[in-house]
């Protein structure tokens, strides 16, 4: 079970518009003609035409790929991006979203402008500036990788007067109507690669500073898989941190109720099950609904997993009830890996404790051959209830003859 990485992901053909494939011979002497036009004081009309084209070009691999290798082009591209009007800023954002989408072309997207994490951190946390969404989908991207997410930790650790870079993107992120022309959903996937680093789950998980109290509630955002699924990951990434998880589970952050209640469905549990469950679980509606997002589920169930490497931890996520959510997820559950990690989970609080000494989980070192055997067991499992599955959805055979109507 690793860290989540999160990004922006399939943009080049949701924030962007991918255009028409141009000939892949034609592809750099089109370079070649943009670059003046896209430069800063180029006539309004030809730059937004030359943003234009190469958004186009960012909706092709081999346009990418050339791209790429066209270092000034870059940098004028990241100037245009953080540029005010009338400077096609949108346009310029959105083929860099394309771009950063290739974990391949992160490398030469720092060579040739080093300042583009900083840059566009500080417009993707402008509450005034109206493509806020595209720069943060890009920094989502680019922070899916270890060099561009140190790169963007470092901008966020340059002091700024009375508050943190993080403690201001969380504020952002949890603040409705930060930004009054822009979602900032893509905030969300950002925080939860930066999370990744010590150093941020570090801030995180400060007591003193109330932060991961501020991201529960989004567990539940209704306006968003993007925004949830980048909490929950933020969450599970802060799980590993088996240090606090006796203050997570405890009553000043009490995390369990927001990781179980959008696995929970409508059940109707009898009054005795309905006493072991946390006050946030108990007499749901009949109307309510489980995450719809098959990944983001699969998330708060390791989330949980994380939560019970240790004796305490292991004994508080049994006592506020999460078997009976789990058990009611299991019988739901229709993706076979998210209902592999379910059962995993549930093996874990109605087994046996471990013996002496392997109390904590995380800690337990697990000799290379064995890892490898138990991998491929997963992977066997994950297939058999694949196929179990396949077998489940397959049509009835037709009787001979017949003709569909």
């Amino acid at each position: 079970m690793g860290e989540a990485r999160t990004g922006a992901g399939a943009l080049a053909s949701g924030l962007a518009s991918a255009g028409s494939p141009m000939p892949e011979a034609g592809l750099e002497a089109e370079v070649a003609k943009l670059l003046p036009f896209l430069a800063l004081g180029a006539r309004a009309d030809l730059q937004a035409e030359a943003a234009r084209h190469v958004l186009e070009l960012t909706g092709s691999g081999p346009g990418r790929t050339l791209l790429a290798g066209q270092a000034a082009l870059l940098r004028a591209l990241v100037e245009l991006a953080a540029a005010p009007a009338p400077a096609p800023a949108r346009d310029a954002a959105r083929a860099l979203v394309n771009l950063a989408a290739e974990p391949g072309l992160h490398e030469p997207l720092l060579q040739a402008e080093p300042e583009l994490p900083a840059r566009l951190l500080g417009r993707a946390l402008d509450p005034q500036w109206p493509w806020a969404e595209e720069a943060a989908a890009v920094l989502a991207n680019l922070s899916r990788e270890p060099a561009p997410c140190a790169a963007l930790m470092a901008a966020l650790e340059v002091a700024e007067p009375g508050e943190s870079g993080l403690g201001r993107l969380v504020r952002a992120l949890c603040t409705p109507g930060y930004n009054a022309r822009a979602p900032l959903h893509y905030l969300g996937p950002m925080l939860s690669n930066l999370s990744q680093r010590p150093a941020a789950r570090a801030f995180l998980l400060d007591p003193d500073r109330c932060v991961v109290q501020r991201l529960l509630p989004l567990t539940q955002f209704p306006d968003s898989s993007v925004r949830r699924g980048g909490v929950v990951g933020t969450l599970r990434n802060c799980c590993f941190e088996h240090r606090h998880h006796e203050w997570l589970l405890g009553p000043e952050v009490d995390i369990l109720p927001f990781l179980l209640l959008p696995l929970a469905g409508p059940e109707d549990f009898s009054e005795e099950e309905m006493e072991r469950l946390p006050v946030d679980l108990q007499y749901l509606p009949p109307d309510k609904q489980r995450e719809p997002d098959a990944d983001i589920r699969k998330m708060l169930i390791e989330a949980i997993m994380l939560l019970t490497a240790t004796a305490p931890g292991r004994q508080q996520v049994r006592k506020q009830g999460a078997y009976l959510i789990l058990r009611e997820l299991h019988s739901w559950e229709p993706e076979p890996d998210v209902r592999v990690a379910c059962e995993k989970l549930i093996q874990v609080l109605i087994g046996d404790e471990p013996e002496q000494g392997m109390e904590n989980l995380l800690e337990v070192q697990v000799p290379e051959d064995v890892e490898q055997q138990l991998q491929r067991l997963d992977r066997q499992e994950q297939e058999q209830h694949t196929r179990e599955r396949s077998e489940e959805l397959a049509p009835e055979p037709r009787a001979g003859g017949a003709t569909p109507t």
